[in-house]
Formats: structure tokens, sequence, C-alpha cells
């Protein structure tokens, strides 16, 4: 399941498994925040402290979190096992499960986005021009067969992995989200196979 260190490539069982709602949320935080405990994590998303520790661990069972061994016996202190996750939906083709919570857990996505960059839109004017002027959204429109566009997919997420820790130690770096969404603008002329 493990590209590398930072980038998780979801396989069925992972995807299976991460497709629901508070699982989502808790690897995000992880992500996010750092690692914590489960009593924290629970306080975060308002749940409770026994659900998020078993959901916490059928995250680690797949390998998409992990137990730092820093707390103890009934403190554990989890981490996200991977800083981006990548999919490739034909790895799902015949399983008819994995591709129903793939479609589920791309949509939760998609709804955490659109709330997330929502909330931006309401904040940003509170902050410095040079943030509004380069954090947001833009879009573009590309020609290109499939294999170009993996090539596009790749460099981009060679950039975004070259710029991952750029900031680090400079105080005025934030965290930033980066999503990268493609699809067909012709979504009705789907190619034969």
């Amino acid at each position: 399941m493990t590209d590398s260190a930072t980038h998780l490539r979801l396989d069925a069982h992972a995807v299976k498994v991460l497709a629901h709602p508070l699982r989502s949320r808790l690897v995000g935080a992880l992500r996010i925040a750092g690692p914590s405990t489960a009593t924290a994590l629970a306080r975060e998303l308002s749940t409770n402290s026994g659900a998020t520790s078993y959901h916490l661990r059928r995250l680690a069972e797949v390998g998409l979190i992990v137990d730092t061994g820093e707390g103890d016996g009934k403190s554990r202190v989890w981490a996200a096992a991977g800083e981006a996750t990548h999919i490739v939906p034909s790895d799902f083709e015949g399983d008819e499960d994995a591709e129903t919570a793939l479609g589920w857990l791309e949509r939760d996505w998609l709804s955490h986005l659109t709330t997330k960059l929502g909330r931006w839109l309401d904040l940003r004017h509170g902050w410095p021009a040079a943030w509004r002027d380069t954090a947001g959204m833009n879009d573009a429109m590309v020609l290109v067969t499939p294999e170009q566009l993996k090539a596009m997919h790749e460099e981009i997420s060679e950039v975004i992995a070259r710029y991952a820790r750029v900031g680090a130690g400079n105080p005025e770096a934030k965290r930033v989200a980066a999503y990268a969404i493609y699809y067909p603008l012709d979504l009705e002329k789907a190619p034969r196979r």
C-alpha cells in the first residue's frame, strides 16, 4: 500500500476501512495537527474516546496510521502513516465493495474541500495580501491523452513533494492544503474501453 514514506497508495482493503466518516476525519486530523491520543482526537472531533480508539485501531490494521510507541497502554499516541493519499481507481475493478467505498470516500473529500475552501473565502480578508494573492483556486483546461495526463499529474506531485517541507523553521510559513483534481470536460462522451 505504501509508495513512499509520505505517500500512501490505497489498496482495496484500506479504501474499505477508510470509507467511514470518523475514520476519514481521524486520518485528516492526524495529518494536520500531528500525533495525538484517542482522547484528544475525540475531543477535537466531538465524539467519544471509545469509538475513536476502535476506529484508530482499524486504521492502524491497514497501515493508514501508526502507534508511535510514545504513550502507555491506555493512552496510545497515534500518527498518520503518510502525508498524502494516492488512489488508482482501476486497482479496485471487479471489487464492488471497494468501488463503492472509493465513491463514498471521494465524495466525502469533495465535501470536506468545499467546506474548507468556503471557510477560507469567508476569512481571507483578515489575512495579509501576500496570502490572499497566492492562496485560493485557479483553473485551467488542457488537451491531453490519458498518458499525458498521468505524466502531468506525476510532475505536479513531484513539485508538491519538493515544497512539502521547504518552509520548515520559517515563522512566516503556514501549512497549505493542495488538491489536484482532474476530470474530462466532455463527461457524456466516454471513449470506448
